[in-house]
């Protein structure tokens, strides 16, 4: 692993030229969270590669205790809508086609069912903490959902950058473009 001094704003902290972490390193970040959230945050991203917005898009119903497994729904993706009578294309927003003015429910439970999702492992230590923190109650109800993190996608990026300054991680380096970055929940 080579370490470079690019100049960066703390003339004592290293650039890495890696753009990613070690395991050990997600450990110290981890070990830095100052609460069981942040600390079970910065645990699916890595040991999941998910997403920061499908962590945080998490239900209580995704996880199976029992079979060590979450359901990952795919959020990246762009909706693709058409009228199921004639065939128009349709806006996400739309609620009746342009072209022959019907209703398009159809159109959009046909695409909610083409939605991909998948189906990943957890490792128990994941798992022991995920049960801690649903039991003490700490989900968040909304829009009728019970959602495993109540954060937005800001208040993410925001949690794992002050954890890996408070764990002492050098700034990373993309070696391709060569911009520097700090550790985010993407690093992870």
């Amino acid at each position: 692993m080579a370490l470079h001094d690019y100049s960066s704003p703390c003339p004592n902290r290293t650039v890495r030229t890696k753009a990613y972490l070690e395991p050990s390193e997600v450990e110290s970040l981890e070990k830095c969270a100052s609460n069981l959230r942040d600390r079970l945050l910065i645990r699916l991203l890595f040991h999941l590669g998910c997403r920061v917005s499908e962590a945080l898009a998490l239900q209580v119903q995704d996880i199976d205790f029992g079979q060590g497994t979450v359901v990952i729904q795919h959020l990246k993706c762009r909706v693709r809508l058409s009228c199921h009578m004639c065939g128009a294309r349709l806006g996400a927003a739309h609620v009746f086609c342009p072209k022959c003015g019907g209703r398009i429910e159809k159109s959009q439970a046909e695409e909610q069912q083409h939605r991909r999702q998948r189906v990943l492992p957890i490792d128990s230590h994941t798992l022991d903490v995920l049960k801690e923190y649903v039991e003490r109650g700490s989900p968040v109800i909304r829009d009728g959902k019970r959602l495993i993190f109540g954060i937005n996608q800001h208040r993410a990026w925001q949690v794992v950058k002050e954890c890996a300054e408070k764990a002492g991680l050098p700034k990373l380096v993309n070696p391709e473009t060569g911009r520097v970055h700090n550790v985010s929940p993407h690093t992870l």
